[in-house]
């Protein structure tokens, strides 16, 4: 009778795996195959022989090709129930655990850095790129019949583009900049007069990124060519002269702790003395003429 109950028997713990004593005892068969299978000298001592199931055993082999430091060879030997002939099921080479490998694989999309890309190479952009969004062609407008110059209103607001910058692709644009030599904390910039903000050889950049970066046209600057940050600078700044000239001189460095000793000079027919640094002295009065 169905009760609705179910029973649940407790899992037993898995026995050990017993060694074959008949598969563990075929080591030269095991020799034999590896030796045939790889190059002369390359199968060294016998390192071990491993259960891997009921009369399935693996036996291990030093690897002695050079390259393959702590390398092993298995052979893998099996027997039908009841048989003792042994048989060779697989052979491969396997890594021990010292065995010298391959860096993990990383695809070429992540192992790329900037400055890879070389004359006549192409990159690929894939289709779901987070840096990128679809844009506005203007393939669906309805232009006027004789204009010469089709889609000018687009191409001029610079989005006659198939795909444009994400907010993504913005944000890691100007987090990558700021952050490196067109940023405020490259050397060059804290050692700068003024920042490139007040520069007059900066040129202004259209978009998001032109409220903090601009294009330095420097002939003589470092960074001429190149992206900076408004608060980047360098030694070549428009202002450069006017700068250092407005700025405060060191103030004189006075020396509170010493003093120095001034020998008095008297001067004769007169009330005073004058010290050898000019400053006048009290002149002591004669006895008789003193009053009473």
């Amino acid at each position: 009778m169905d009760t609705g109950t179910t029973k649940i028997r407790a899992s037993r713990p898995s026995r050990a795996r017993a060694l074959d004593a008949h598969c563990a005892a075929a080591v030269d068969l095991a020799r034999s195959v590896a030796i045939e299978l790889a190059e002369p000298g390359h199968v060294g001592e016998h390192l071990a022989a491993v259960a891997e199931d009921d009369r399935v055993v693996t036996h291990f082999f030093a690897c002695l090709a050079p390259g393959y430091q702590g390398w092993r060879w298995a052979v893998t030997v099996a027997r039908a129930s009841r048989a003792r002939v042994v048989t060779v099921d697989e052979v491969v080479l396997l890594p021990g655990d010292e065995a010298i490998l391959a860096p993990e694989w990383v695809p070429w999309s992540d192992r790329l850095r900037p400055g890879d890309l070389g004359a006549g190479d192409l990159l690929a952009t894939p289709a779901d790129d987070l840096r990128l969004e679809p844009g506005y062609t203007g393939a669906d407008e309805d232009l006027s019949a004789g204009s010469d110059r089709p889609g000018i209103v687009p191409y001029e607001m610079g989005l006659d583009r198939a795909r444009v910058l994400s907010r993504y692709g913005i944000q890691d644009a100007a987090d990558r900049w700021y952050s490196g030599e067109a940023g405020p904390h490259d050397p060059v910039a804290r050692a700068a007069p003024a920042h490139c903000r007040s520069c007059g050889f900066l040129v202004p950049i259209g978009g998001t990124l032109g409220r903090m970066f601009g294009v330095c046209a420097n002939a003589y600057s470092p960074s001429d060519g190149q992206v900076v940050a408004f608060d980047h600078g360098c030694g070549a700044h428009s202002e450069a002269l006017a700068v250092a000239v407005q700025s405060q001189p060191d103030p004189p460095i006075v020396d509170e702790f010493g003093y120095d000793l001034l020998a008095a000079s008297t001067s004769e027919g007169g009330g005073s003395t004058e010290s050898s640094a000019g400053l006048p002295t009290a002149r002591p009065e004669p006895e008789d003429e003193r009053p009473d």
